[in-house]
């Protein structure tokens, strides 16, 4: 299968199939995706029917055992294939997220990058999983006994995936589900199901028993009813706060991963190099036209250099290319649709209204929206309190350090920062007081490594995305106790 998506002729629509109790299904209602920037159907998926999800829960939950029977060993060797796969199809697949998202192929080719990263990290964990000894004959009533743990598999694992980075996101959650030894079932996004079949497909040729994964399109009632289905035991979604709160509705009593929405501050200290916060700023302000969680949103420039920082970033900003996600040269392709790009425009304007002023950007076409600096809005604007999702990025002035770590704090959303300083109190005090689950310092807020803990706090979320963490939530802690034999003495 992994070749037929890859291998579809330039200008043909590429088949996005499910995969249902172990088959690939085609046949049956599907749906059209068009690509932003295209303006025409790129790909075709196989919707699921009503009775799709009830199907894929019992499937799963008989497969489970299957996968749960591999040892750790088994399951490392094909997340290295698939590692290795990952490399071979790095521009095919690349060129799907580019048709599907508009993602710039050059942005693809490094989110796939991170995809074989992520399998061979997940292959890492793999092997790593074990237990503990431990030491009851500590206590009067544990003499004489020997008790011993190690982490089973939790089941049956439900994957829901995003658009903004359709393949590495699949490949943590897909990936260290499988390493913990899990059938999973993927609810792939509307918005990427060619990329989603084939990062499933890649697994599956790499050697995972089909059994191992099922794959779904459809829409939001499609995820409501798996996260419903008693099958499930464990839950990992990554996308908006009021998604998430209706995924944890619908799943009751389940274990829950969710990576949800931000808002992400930048500090700008007046020790920073103006220059270089500005170039790292521009360039992870508009990758994938700012549709990243951990996106630089809000920037704030300590006030001795905020009008020269707010020049140097719209130098570079200027300088950014924008064009067809398909030439290695673009910078800037398309956002998701021309919905999302209208509604990042309508909220620049309305800051602008507001009194800030638009130093460059603030057009766009169709889903194109040219990248926006938005300096100085009123702190109540929709682009510094809301998530703004898109190719914009805020600059405010303030001018104490502790106010402003107040004011990043005073956002419902808490996922990850940004600091430029050279200052040693500065870093430590952030660290310790700004509410987010991680701070980079003399960096954005935009940078990521697959094999770190990833998460945030308050309404983005909770748990952590790596596949280290991520092993630990797909698997249960299982007892054994030996009564009347122990390897610690009698008395």
């Amino acid at each position: 299968m992994l070749d037929t998506i890859l291998t579809t002729p330039p200008g043909s629509v590429i088949p996005a199939p499910a995969l249902l109790g172990g088959k690939w299904i085609a046949d049956g209602p599907s749906s059209d995706r068009i690509g932003p920037f295209a303006r025409a159907v790129v790909s075709r998926a196989r919707v699921a029917e009503p009775d799709d999800a009830r199907t894929a829960a019992e499937h799963a939950r008989a497969f489970a055992r299957t996968i749960a029977r591999l040892a750790p060993a088994t399951r490392a060797a094909v997340l290295d294939r698939a590692a290795g796969l990952a490399v071979e199809h790095r521009d095919a697949i690349a060129r799907l997220i580019a048709l599907e998202l508009g993602k710039p192929v050059k942005d693809g080719r490094g989110e796939m990058d991170r995809v074989a990263d992520t399998f061979a990290v997940c292959a890492a964990e793999a092997r790593q999983i074990g237990g503990e000894l431990l030491p009851v004959a500590g206590w009067p009533r544990g003499v004489g006994n020997t008790a011993l743990t190690y982490r089973a598999p939790a089941g049956v694992a439900l994957a829901i995936t995003p658009f903004n980075a359709p393949a590495n996101l699949l490949a943590h959650k897909l990936g260290a589900s499988f390493a913990a030894g899990n059938s999973t079932i993927v609810k792939a996004p509307p918005q990427a199901p060619a990329v989603s079949a084939a990062i499933v497909a890649l697994l599956l040729e790499a050697g995972a028993p089909v059994e191992a994964v099922q794959l779904l399109h459809g829409g939001g009632e499609v995820g409501a009813a798996l996260c419903a289905a008693p099958e499930v035991a464990v839950i990992s979604f990554t996308g908006s706060a009021e998604t998430g709160e209706a995924v944890a509705r619908a799943a009751g009593a389940k274990r829950l991963v969710l990576e949800l929405g931000g808002n992400a501050a930048t500090i700008v200290c007046d020790d920073a190099d103006l220059a270089a916060a500005a170039k790292v700023c521009a360039r992870t302000g508009y990758t994938n036209s700012g549709q990243s969680c951990i996106s630089v949103q809000r920037v704030y420039v300590h006030r001795s250099g905020y009008d020269e920082f707010v020049r140097l970033l719209t130098d570079e900003v200027a300088a950014l290319t924008v064009g067809d996600p398909l030439d290695p040269a673009t910078d800037v392709g398309s956002m998701v649709d021309e919905q999302a790009a209208a509604r990042v425009l309508r909220w620049a304007t309305e800051a602008a209204g507001g009194g800030a002023r638009i130093t460059v950007g603030g057009s766009r076409d169709g889903a194109t929206l040219s990248p926006t600096v938005v300096a100085g809005p009123s702190p109540d604007a929709a682009v510094v309190t809301r998530e703004v999702f898109g190719a914009l990025v805020s600059v405010l002035p303030f001018d104490d350090f502790d106010a402003v770590l107040e004011t990043c704090n005073a956002s419902r959303f808490g996922l990850q920062a940004g600091l430029f300083t050279r200052d040693l109190s500065r870093i430590v005090t952030a660290w310790r007081e700004l509410e987010v689950g991680g701070l980079v310092v003399n960096g954005s807020s935009n940078f990521r490594l697959d094999h770190v803990p990833f998460g945030g706090v308050k309404d983005s979320g909770f748990g952590r995305e790596s596949p280290r963490f991520m092993v630990d939530d797909y698997t249960v802690v299982k007892t054994l106790i030996l009564r009347g034999m122990s390897i610690w003495g009698e008395q």
